[in-house]
């Protein structure tokens, strides 16, 4: 009997039962015969099936298998024109599940085929297209044959990405760079085909690249600085100071990104990786334009475009530009802040006070358009010796302080001419700068534009009545303000400083005198030329230094005057002559007198023109009350 399938008795089989008219080695045989007809199929791989069936629900797949096969129709959403007949790649999930039904799904065929082709692609270095999806954090998310790819922004172009939006649902050509398979992360770039494009036109440019060549570029970056131009594949930098020769101070108040621009090449190094460009060296310098008519002690106008500690910049024109040096700004002889007198952006006129036109540079000033103060015909009569001003201090010295009258005229105070009773160390010590002094003209040089001014002039000198009230042999309360090795600082009514020695400022239990303590003082020393009074406590209870201070108050009398010095021979005859002790008793009570009459004298006229100085301050407050 032939194995034929052609040979087959079905007459005998079925007149018999199934198999039943076989013995067990043709049944055996049968079933193999039978085995050899179907395709042998194993699970989790893929394989190629014809559509036999199409329903509402499911595709039905013939892989030449003993069942067919069934895969959702949403699967074919690519494929709407599918149709009984057609070819198409599946993934045999199981070759029968609890039904009986052979498990395909062609979704996982693609991801199978689509890795596949991946993995092709990053050992043969080939080019992949697929469609980008959506942007994420850093890049863009890819589709490749189903396979999710990320494509970082550093990786899409050679030109830095801004808007990574635009590429969102368009075909690109990549380059799989990496592949983690434990994630199932897959890295491209299609920066790496265009670099590769660009690597021809790269090499001619450097090849030919040389300074004073001009060439076309498109702005990728900006910064504070400047500009980073494409050149085609090569990088340049166009510096802030080469963009434009007049000031600016970014570039993009003149330049935009992704623009395209003309530049020269400046310079590069020998390994051309840093080239420097030029935009301003296009265009002749603003200078060659300078009108003619501007000469020195023309009137120019302009914008000021920087402020220094030394001055401030006036562009007349874009890249033409002048210093206005602070002592230009003012007659004032005290230089002060160029902020003072002007801002960046004030559009200012100015008079040519330097100009060099080979050299490109040009002094100004703003000052001259106004008349010198010193060379007006009143300034001998408005600054006459003994007129009185108001000014504002500008400046403090050791020696004194500056006082400004008007803009340009500035007087000298002397720390000696502040106060007539106080010793002033320092000018800081009475006013501060920008305060107002009232003073008087104590000296006027218009030659060489001097002043010397004093305050304390306003007021009479108080020397000539302390010199009654303060005299030799006095008791005066005062107050210690200061003690040192040389002695102690006192503070007398009044508000007279005296002073005195160390061994005057032991008190009769044997202890010394300490800062802040207010005690009586004897004079034992007055000098009005000097305005110098030296104390003493000790004095006030040492019989030995009564007398010697009552000596040098004898000796002193005849100097009080010649009325005295006439009188002093009869005193001293009719002394002589008389020598009982009421008389010179009587002489003693007369000279206490006399000079008790002079110290009330001055403590009435010192009264009277502190009262005077309290009305006026009274007075001053009322107004500025009522101007408030």
């Amino acid at each position: 009997m032939s194995n034929s399938p052609e040979n087959f008795d079905w007459d005998k089989f079925e007149s018999q039962g199934f198999g039943g008219g076989y013995s067990k080695e043709e049944r055996a045989e049968m079933e193999k015969m039978y085995d050899d007809t179907l395709t042998t199929v194993q699970e989790q791989e893929v394989v190629k099936g014809i559509v036999v069936g199409i329903t509402d629900r499911d595709v039905i797949l013939n892989i030449g298998f003993k069942s067919d096969g069934l895969v959702p129709v949403s699967e074919f959403r690519d494929l709407p024109e599918l149709k009984v007949g057609d070819e198409v790649e599946v993934f045999i999930e199981d070759q029968e599940d609890p039904n009986g039904q052979l498990i395909l799904s062609r979704k996982k065929a693609k991801i199978v085929s689509a890795w596949a082709k991946i993995y092709d692609a990053l050992e043969n270095d080939n080019v992949l297209e697929g469609v980008v999806k959506r942007r994420t954090k850093g890049g863009l998310i890819m589709d490749l044959y189903g396979v999710e790819a990320f494509l970082p922004g550093s990786q899409i172009d050679v030109k830095p990405i801004r808007d990574f939006d635009v590429f969102v649902g368009k075909k690109m050509e990549v380059k799989v760079v990496k592949i983690n398979a434990a994630f199932d992360n897959v890295v491209v770039s299609h920066k790496v085909l265009i670099e590769k494009d660009l690597e021809q036109q790269r090499a001619a440019i450097l090849n030919n690249l040389e300074k004073g060549q001009v060439l076309e570029g498109v702005i990728k970056n900006m910064t504070n600085f400047g500009v980073f131009i494409d050149l085609g594949g090569v990088d340049g930098l166009l510096h802030i100071t080469d963009i434009s020769w007049g000031r600016i101070n970014h570039p993009e108040e003149v330049l935009n990104l992704d623009q395209k621009v003309n530049v020269v090449v400046l310079d590069f190094d020998d390994d051309k990786k840093r080239i420097s460009l030029g935009m301003k060296q296009l265009t002749p310098h603003p200078w060659d334009a300078l009108p003619a008519e501007i000469e020195v002690g023309s009137r120019v106008k302009g914008k000021i475009v920087n402020v220094a500690d030394y001055g401030a910049f006036l562009e007349l024109m874009p890249g033409v530009e002048g210093l206005i040096h602070v002592s230009e700004m003012s007659w004032s002889q005290h230089l002060r802040n160029p902020q003072d007198f002007i801002k960046q952006g004030d559009e200012v006129e100015a008079v040519v006070l330097t100009l060099d036109r080979e050299e490109r540079k040009m002094s100004l000033g703003i000052k001259q358009l106004t008349e010198d103060p010193w060379t007006k015909e009143d300034v001998i009569t408005k600054y006459a010796v003994g007129t009185k001003h108001t000014g504002v201090v500008r400046n403090l010295t050791n020696f004194g302080l500056f006082l400004e009258l008007e803009e340009g005229v500035d007087g000298l105070v002397h720390v000696s001419d502040l106060s007539w009773t106080k010793k002033i160390k320092h000018p800081s010590e009475f006013v501060k700068v920008g305060e107002n002094l009232d003073v008087v003209v104590l000296e006027l040089d218009v030659a060489n534009r001097r002043l010397a001014l004093g305050h304390k002039q306003l007021e009479e000198n108080p020397w000539d009545t302390f010199e009654s009230v303060f005299n030799v042999g006095s008791v005066h309360k005062a107050t210690v303000l200061e003690k040192s090795d040389r002695g102690a600082t006192l503070e007398l009514p009044y508000g007279i400083e005296g002073f005195s020695f160390p061994k005057g400022l032991q008190k009769e239990d044997g202890s010394q005198v300490e800062a802040g303590e207010s005690l009586d003082f004897r004079v034992t020393e007055f000098s009005k030329d000097d305005r110098k009074i030296i104390l003493s406590h000790t004095a006030t209870y040492s019989e030995a230094d009564n007398a010697r201070i009552a000596k040098a108050t004898k000796k002193a009398a005849p100097a009080a005057g010649g009325e005295k010095k006439e009188k002093a021979p009869k005193v001293q005859k009719e002394a002589e002559n008389k020598s009982t002790l009421g008389d010179l008793d009587a002489l003693s009570a007369l000279k206490e007198q006399m000079l008790e009459n002079e110290k009330e004298a001055g403590v009435k006229k010192l009264e009277a023109a502190a009262a005077k100085k309290a009305k006026g301050s009274d007075d001053e407050s009322a107004e500025e009350e009522n101007n408030a």
